[in-house]
């Protein structure tokens, strides 16, 4: 019964519409909105980045990528703890519980999550319709361009 009743109790405070439920509520919707927005600036032109540069060290870079999409998230919520922690090396900054370092933490796990999957978008394109694109006279920027539009729908998974 005990199941039962936190579950009553919760429905409760939610129909009640508090004022303290709903700021914790906008609280974790912006956290949650500005983790995602900032992992998918960051990590889709990564992604394709990825996908499409020829350097050295890439394999190396992809390893990693590939590695931070397993991290359980409780690695990277210590991790991130033991940095912000008033003896860690950042404790002086004295954020450990602000959004600000919730953010930080939703966006190590995110941020490999969609640069992976937006990696992965582009390199099952076909590896002619670049050359294609550029052969028909693309800029390079118009041709990636056209690369992300032909992968819209596996690089709109990655979010």
């Amino acid at each position: 019964m005990l199941i039962v009743d936190s579950l009553r109790e919760a429905f409760r405070l939610l129909l009640a519409i508090d004022r303290e439920i709903l700021e914790i509520a906008w609280l974790s919707l912006r956290v949650s909105g500005t983790a995602t927005a900032v992992s998918v600036l960051l990590g889709m032109p990564a992604g394709v980045f990825l996908a499409l540069a020829r350097f050295p060290g890439k394999a190396l870079i992809i390893g990693l990528v590939n590695t931070g999409m397993g991290l359980p998230p409780v690695v990277v919520g210590l991790t991130v703890s033991l940095f912000f922690w008033r003896a860690g090396p950042l404790g002086f900054l004295g954020i450990m519980y602000t959004p600000a370092v919730m953010v930080l933490a939703q966006v190590l796990i995110a941020l490999p999550i969609v640069a992976g999957l937006s990696l992965a978008a582009i390199q099952q394109l076909s590896p002619g319709l670049r050359l294609q694109a550029l052969s028909l006279g693309a800029s390079r920027l118009q041709a990636v361009l056209l690369l992300v539009r032909e992968a819209k729908l596996p690089m709109l998974a990655a979010i």
